[in-house]
């Protein structure tokens, strides 16, 4: 056969001998009830009579079983050194594929015609379900994903309160419990490097923080907040911005708890110029887990999301919904992260 020779009829013969737009048999291969019952078997009759036959994908989508997941990202896939998102979608899409799925990336951004992409594909049928990873369901001019009939899971951001299944790492309480470690070490005085004000992820770990605190019997002044400002793709800006605030305080923390490793290096990086050491002069501890923070100088203590744990429950519960599977769905599953305690931590000197 010739290059670029077909093997067979195209949607374009079909139709010809239908009497109808290209676009017309693709729309009614793809979603069958967009196209009234009299074009749709016109359009039937000539596939047969020409022997034509769809792609996988057609095939799938013409009977309502399309093999697509939808991935709704939280924005840009770039997140510093800490690669979260990407690390998360890795662990999503191997899943998928040992279940006959394909991942679909929906967005790289959350703009109005990213939003209006997303329901577009929701409402048209191109996709049997969606993770939504750490952000809220999609809604421009009165159209939800929400009201579009598809299985959804939220991975990251805990949205069970509003009846959605939902996949979430313990931030609270492993922020709590490595902030306890620190006190056992004998800090008092701490930074605390935040996320934007009011995001679900810095709630939850700046409350673990003060409740260790409470814990020990220490007053909420005992940590200075920095950033809030900033969006966690921005980790870095908010680590150097964090460097300057602690060097204008009078009454130096000896611990530094940071809600990103991006914070955390850029952070330790630019006060270790000042000549400060760490973690003789002041102790740091991230979160995320990325693996570069064993390559810091000195390797940084850091909170591991269990992001391949995380994605593989999002999976199975995705497809259990798709397979309306009897069993009631849980629609809170944490999964534990944990600490993995390098050289940054030690007691104060």
């Amino acid at each position: 056969m010739a290059v670029g020779e077909q093997s067979g009829p195209l949607m374009a013969d079909v139709a010809r001998l239908a009497g109808v737009a290209i676009s017309t048999v693709s729309r009614a291969l793809a979603n069958p009830g967009r196209v009234n019952e009299k074009t749709r078997i016109k359009i039937d009759a000539a596939a047969k009579q020409l022997g034509y036959t769809p792609n996988a994908m057609a095939r799938s989508l013409r009977v309502g079983k399309s093999n697509i997941i939808m991935i709704i990202l939280p924005g840009s896939l770039y997140y510093g050194v800490s690669q979260i998102i990407p690390q998360i979608l890795q662990s999503i899409n191997k899943a998928l594929i040992l279940n006959g799925y394909n991942l679909m990336i929906a967005n790289l951004d959350r703009d109005e015609e990213s939003e209006m992409h997303i329901l577009d594909l929701a409402f048209g049928g191109t996709v049997r379900g969606a993770i939504i990873l750490s952000s809220k369901l999609p809604e421009v001019d009165g159209r939800s994903l929400a009201n579009a009939g598809l299985p959804i899971v939220s991975m990251l951001l805990d949205m069970s309160d509003a009846g959605l299944p939902s996949v979430v790492t313990n931030d609270r309480e492993a922020v709590r419990d490595v902030t306890a470690d620190l006190i056992r070490l004998g800090h008092r005085r701490f930074l605390y490097l935040a996320g934007p004000e009011d995001n679900y992820h810095d709630v939850e770990r700046y409350g673990g923080v003060i409740e260790a605190l409470q814990e020990a019997g220490l007053r909420e002044s005992a940590v200075v907040r920095s950033g809030g400002n900033l969006d966690y793709q921005r980790g870095f800006d908010i680590g150097l911005q964090a460097a300057d605030d602690f060097a204008a305080l009078a009454n130096k923390p000896t611990a530094v708890i940071a809600t990103s490793d991006d914070m955390a290096i850029s952070f330790m990086s630019r006060i270790q110029r000042t000549g400060l050491k760490v973690p003789d002069d002041l102790s740091i501890v991230s979160f995320d887990g990325s693996p570069v923070c064993a390559f810091c100088s000195p390797p940084l203590s850091t909170i591991e999301q269990p992001v391949e744990e995380m994605g593989q429950t999002a999976v199975a519960l995705l497809l259990a919904a798709i397979d309306r599977s009897e069993q009631q769905p849980k629609i809170r599953n944490v999964i534990r992260s944990r600490l993995i305690q390098r050289e940054s931590m030690t007691p104060p000197t």
